[in-house]
């Protein structure tokens, strides 16, 4: 095949051409002529009326905000500032396909610089936007790019893999987004000699694509698409580009950035310096990133031009070990959904307790990757519990923080004693069902230790889930306990033996005694 390296001229594409016809068919074909195709030679297809936008976007900065709390745990600042440079961004361009006339008008396009720790949401965020927008979406490492192209790859490419990800659909492909990790390394510090083809020259390049600027979806780099070209010339005399215009490309860039802090921290004393100056201690410093400006990026090594055209500056904080818990137990996007349908799929039940969720958060803080910790932790500890149960007769299992924290022990116990593993099922099921209660009625039903051991029994005796066994015993609690609620304001009532023993008399008992003390209360009053 042809070499995946610069083809310094037409001369030497042709031959690299030949040789391939050659290997491939043999004599047969003979001698291949490959017209060589100059610059004049090549023309731009006639220009078209555009297709009808099929881009919808009516959303406002809340509704945004609220659609990606779904996900991701935290970080309100930065989805705050998200929401309003997208709906900036997609209303203008809307704007601007229904009356080319504001086209003409001057805007600042709402580009995004984030800052933030590995493993915060930055990439989550950003692609949950996209989804959402329903706009083609591309994500590249910087570092991945050359000021040339000849080595890495070239800027342009990210244009060209919008209309890849848009399924050749150049209209819906100029509304995508494209962001770019990273971008912290393409940074050259002015306290630097030379600039590498890595830095300078690949923020120049950006920079064009940024502000506006037109790119042939036939890279000049790829023989692929050259080779196309050449047979396009040969079967009817000319060549027809596609070209995409970047006007309405999101650009967004993200990176580490250690060391802007320190940037920051150094500028902000300097001003403070003299009566006004505090003195803090390391715990009581404020977080420095919050107040990051233009000017603190030049200095981290940013032309003034690129970080000029990235006008919106967001900032993701660390994650706390209760963020890593909301993130398991709340966002539509927990890896624990992964891991209980990894299990269902083998037929095994596996819900995770609260009190497992926090064992799994707490480790997963200690890994200092921010998310990807949970990833890390819930394989490591339920990684033998995947290979085993399978091979097993268990259906059911429980995550707890038992579990969690002693998996060896709590494996061979699981396998090893089913009245074990079935009592911390059926616990598990009247947890949930406490929850589900409280949930929809606002009222708490605390079940005494006793209690709890006589449920289990009898759900075990009767072969009947947890769940089943409480709807039976207290089909009429629903009623009850909202009256009594309403009678007196109590929202709290124990669950003993003796309830479950009858509980229909109970209930009478305390409906009684709730219109007693209403009685006793209007006479006072």
């Amino acid at each position: 095949m042809i070499s995946n390296r610069h083809i310094e001229s037409d001369e030497e594409f042709k031959r690299e051409l030949e040789e391939l016809f050659r290997r491939r068919y043999g004599t047969r074909i003979g001698n291949i002529q490959v017209q060589q195709v100059s610059q004049q030679q090549a023309k731009t297809a006639p220009a078209e009326e555009p297709e009808p936008l099929d881009l919808e976007f009516d959303l406002k900065p809340k509704e945004v905000k609220e659609h990606l709390d779904r996900y991701v745990i935290g970080q309100d600042d930065a989805k705050k500032a998200l929401a309003i440079a997208v709906c900036d961004h997609y209303k203008h361009a809307i704007a601007c396909e229904s009356d080319p006339k504001r086209r003409e008008q001057e805007y600042s396009k709402q580009n995004v610089i984030m800052i933030g720790p590995t493993g915060v949401g930055k990439t989550y965020l950003v692609r949950t936007l996209a989804r959402l927008i329903g706009v083609p979406f591309v994500k590249a490492d910087a570092t991945k790019f050359s000021e040339t192209g000849y080595v890495g790859g070239n800027v342009e490419d990210l244009v060209r893999d919008l209309v890849t990800q848009a399924d050749g659909n150049l209209q819906l492909a100029q509304y995508g987004m494209i962001y770019l990790d990273e971008v912290d390394k393409i940074a050259t510090p002015r306290n630097v000699m030379g600039r590498d083809v890595s830095g300078r020259g690949v923020q120049m390049n950006l920079l064009k694509l940024m502000e506006e600027t037109e790119v042939d979806l036939n890279a000049p780099h790829d023989v692929a698409a050259q080779m196309r070209m050449v047979m396009q010339f040969q079967q009817k005399g000319e060549i027809e580009k596609q070209m995409i215009n970047t006007r309405h490309i999101l650009f967004i860039m993200s990176g580490a950035f250690s060391g802007l802090n320190d940037i920051i921290k150094k500028r902000m004393n300097r001003q403070a310096v003299g009566f006004s100056a505090d003195v803090r201690s390391e715990a009581e410093e404020p977080d420095y990133l919050q107040y990051v400006t233009s000017r603190d990026f030049v200095e981290f090594g940013f032309e003034p031009e690129f970080i000029g055209r990235l006008p919106v500056h967001v900032v993701c904080h660390d994650l706390t070990e209760d963020d890593l818990f909301d993130i398991l137990k709340h966002s539509e996007g927990s890896i624990i959904r992964q891991y209980r349908l990894s299990f269902q799929a083998y037929g095994i039940d596996s819900p995770f307790t609260d009190d497992g969720l926090r064992a799994l958060a707490s480790a997963a803080y200690k890994e200092r990757t921010g998310a990807r910790g949970l990833m890390t932790v819930c394989e490591r500890t339920l990684r033998d519990f995947k290979y085993e149960l399978p091979s097993s007769e268990i259906k059911q299992f429980v995550v707890d923080a038992q579990l969690v924290n002693q998996p060896e022990e709590e494996l061979r116990r699981i396998l090893d004693e089913p009245d074990y593993v079935k009592g911390k099922v059926l616990r598990e099921q009247l947890r949930q069902y406490q929850a589900a209660f409280h949930h929809d009625h606002g009222i708490h039903m605390d079940f005494d230790d006793d209690a709890i051991e006589r449920l289990c029994l009898l759900a075990g005796k009767m072969e009947v889930s947890i769940e089943n066994l409480c709807d039976e015993l207290f089909k009429s609690y629903e009623h009850g306990l909202n009256l009594i609620k309403k009678n007196t304001g109590r929202d709290r009532f124990q669950i003993t033996t003796e309830v479950i023993e009858d509980p229909d008399g109970v209930l009478e008992t305390w409906i009684r005694e709730s219109y007693s003390a209403k009685e006793t209360l209007n006479q006072s009053s």
